[in-house]
């Protein structure tokens, strides 16, 4: 389960983050390339934009469960 306290700077601010365990394996952004993109200078995925329609909530909760280090969060923070 991702960490809140571990949650990348980087991410845009919102419910959905990418912490530091992140293995930067491209699994999110394949699945939800609208939402998640890799963060050259770190080597991690981060949330570039949080969000906005049913569709992309699905797609984002898909790459969570997918993680494979469930780097991944969801705080539940709508802002």
């Amino acid at each position: 389960m991702a960490n809140p306290a571990d949650r990348l700077p980087q991410n845009t601010a919102g419910r959905y983050y990418v912490d530091s365990t992140c293995i930067d394996c491209d699994l999110c952004r394949e699945i939800a390339p609208a939402i998640f993109v890799r963060h050259d200078e770190t080597g991690f995925s981060i949330v570039q934009r949080q969000p906005r329609t049913a569709d992309e909530i699905s797609a984002a909760d898909e790459a969570l469960e997918s993680c494979p280090v469930e780097a991944i969060g969801n705080d539940g923070d709508a802002t």
